[in-house]
């Protein structure tokens, strides 16, 4: 596509965290992300870890964010792990971080690990003005889990609340959407991820409540809206 991007289709990429997180993932994949990010206009790119480094270098005369992942995707590293981790991509210039919770604790009502483990990550990015999310990973959990998941991140200074990993059947549903806006009220965002590869969808998570959306078809996305350099 030539010329300037139509507002509407700019404010639909502008929601978009460009996600590549598979483990086969090669340093031509992580180039034709961040190309394409920079070219659409997207929100960020989420990456693992090991690829901060070369999104923030690439990206670096771009507005697109790099974005990378916590305790991915299992949640079940300890909590110095996380903060190292933390720490780690930060210093390679990620300025958002998505982060597992420990769900097995959630599930026990250990309800103070939690907490304590999103707060110890929290100060890590409020010292760096990196915003984060926490993933409750909404599949596995009940609907009073979810309700706590999101009232205990919000309690720990998280920025966002996520849905899912994208790891488990069963990502963003529109009902998991709108009760995690219901409980988080308006000021902290959420972020629906997992599943999403159409505009329908898309737009019916932000009917819900969403104020962010993890995909990797992003580009077929923006097709369905007019974008034939998608």
């Amino acid at each position: 596509m030539t010329g300037p991007i139509r507002p509407e289709l700019a404010r639909v990429a502008s929601l978009i965290d460009h996600t590549l997180l598979k483990p086969d993932a090669t340093r031509r994949h992580i180039d034709q992300l961040c190309d394409e990010a920079a070219h659409s206009g997207f929100a960020t790119v989420c990456v693992n870890p090991v690829w901060v480094g070369l999104c923030t270098t690439r990206l670096s005369a771009t507005p697109v964010v790099v974005c990378s992942v916590v305790g991915f995707p299992l949640g079940a590293t300890t909590g110095d792990v996380k903060v190292f981790e933390a720490t780690r991509v930060i210093a390679h210039g990620a300025r958002e971080l998505d982060m597992v919770i420990d769900i097995g604790a959630l599930r026990n009502g250990e309800w103070l690990v939690v907490e304590r483990d999103i707060s110890a990550v929290a100060a890590v990015c409020g010292a760096a003005a990196a915003r984060l999310k926490v993933i409750i990973e909404t599949a596995l959990l009940t609907e009073a889990e979810k309700v706590a998941a999101c009232q205990i991140a919000v309690g720990a200074g998280a920025d966002f609340v996520k849905t899912s990993t994208g790891f488990w059947p069963g990502g963003a549903t529109v009902a998991d959407v709108r009760l995690m806006r219901q409980t988080v009220g308006p000021a902290v965002g959420v972020k629906a991820a997992g599943g999403i590869r159409d505009l329908a969808t898309l737009r019916a998570m932000v009917d819900a409540g969403a104020t962010r959306i993890g995909c990797s078809a992003s580009l077929a996305i923006l097709s369905e809206m007019g974008d034939t350099s998608a």
